[in-house]
């Protein structure tokens, strides 16, 4: 017992975190706006660090089960984790963009900021680096498809129909989400792994393998620590809005930090991949986290919405839809050949330091 709570140290911090921002909430709301800035960003740390461990325990259930299965779970550990923070956040009256603004934020980090960064520095560690360019390919087209379908149309929808598309874009969400499980786990399974050349491994002593994996104990901790992240939102949202009103900051501000908290431990497992010339890996963990964004976190919220029967804005802007289309026909041209480098991934990290530019400017 004691070297799990050990191990799970920055849990455990995340629960004492959460037990004393309750009984102190109306102290932290009321003490001033720079103390609820404070307090918010404090928590925000305490919500990364427990996502943290929940992404570790996604990580070894992944490395148990191996791919797609893996890299299927990091990514859904990742979207739980944004869409308990979106559905918290969501109910206590937050701005009717946020769900709209925190998806594309997340298909900017992961596509851009996360496959550009991996592709950068595993470029120059390692020059071309090769994976299966079915799997990109079908990423890519299901991107486009459920992003123009429930964020681009709905632009051109009267209000008066809002329900009736909104109920449509669920189905066609849970369509798509269906075929696409089919595919990674059936008969297309190949699409999304590749073989990598055999390395010559120094052969570790018997005595020093590690102990096998306890997936109950694995799955409990990743459950616990989304509910102690929901917890710690709860707070949290209250004191960040409290915290950014007035001061000028862009509403998307909000939303990019949502999509940072779920994506964190996924950029430090890309760069590992990267790194280690695991490029299959990165790309599952990008475009995957991307898409698995899109077609559960829609559904989800549109479902929230149809119950309470307050309608989100979810058609992008302008500006945001010209990002994502350049952004997926620049991953469609470099994610065409079987093999990234260091010049394809920089394309992918302009385009990132483009978006926190617009993002910062307002637009």
């Amino acid at each position: 017992m004691l070297t799990i709570l050990k191990q799970e140290s920055f849990l455990l911090l995340a629960v004492i975190a959460a037990c004393i921002a309750y009984p102190l909430e109306h102290w932290m709301l009321h003490s001033g706006q720079v103390v609820a800035l404070i307090c918010g960003l404090v928590l925000i740390a305490f919500i990364v660090a427990a996502s943290m461990r929940v992404a570790h325990h996604a990580e070894l259930l992944a490395e148990k089960v191996g791919d797609p299965y893996g890299t299927m779970i990091l990514t859904l550990a990742a979207v739980l984790v944004e869409v308990v923070i979106l559905a918290i956040m969501m109910s206590n009256e937050a701005s009717p963009t946020l769900v709209r603004d925190t998806i594309y934020s997340a298909v900017m980090l992961d596509i851009n900021g996360i496959l550009g960064l991996a592709a950068l520095m595993g470029g120059i560690k390692h020059g071309e680096q090769s994976y299966n360019d079915d799997s990109a390919r079908s990423y890519s087209v299901m991107i486009l498809t459920a992003m123009g379908v429930s964020m681009v149309v709905p632009e051109f929808i009267p209000e008066a129909n809002w329900k009736i598309y909104s109920a449509f874009t669920i189905g066609a969400m849970v369509v798509l989400y269906a075929l696409f499980l089919r595919m990674q786990v059936g008969p297309h399974s190949y699409f999304f792994s590749y073989s990598y050349p055999d390395k010559r491994r120094r052969k570790e002593p018997l005595e020093q393998e590690p102990k096998p994996l306890s997936l109950g104990l694995s799955i409990g901790i990743l459950v616990f620590g989304v509910v102690v992240i929901g917890a710690l939102a709860e707070v949290m949202s209250k004191t960040l809005d409290l915290g950014l009103e007035g001061t000028g900051a862009p509403p998307v501000i909000t939303a990019i930090l949502v999509a940072a908290i779920s994506a964190a431990p996924e950029i430090l497992t890309a760069l590992r991949a990267a790194l280690a010339n695991r490029m299959q890996s990165v790309v599952n963990i990008a475009m995957g986290a991307s898409l698995s964004t899109v077609i559960l976190t829609v559904p989800v919220m549109e479902a929230m919405a149809l119950y309470t029967g307050q309608p989100f804005q979810m058609a992008m802007t302008p500006v945001q839809t010209v990002m994502i289309f350049i952004t997926l026909i620049v991953s469609a041209i470099n994610l065409n050949d079987g093999e990234t480098n260091a010049i394809e991934g920089m394309t992918h990290f302009v385009l990132f330091a483009t978006f926190i530019m617009l993002s910062l400017l307002g637009l």
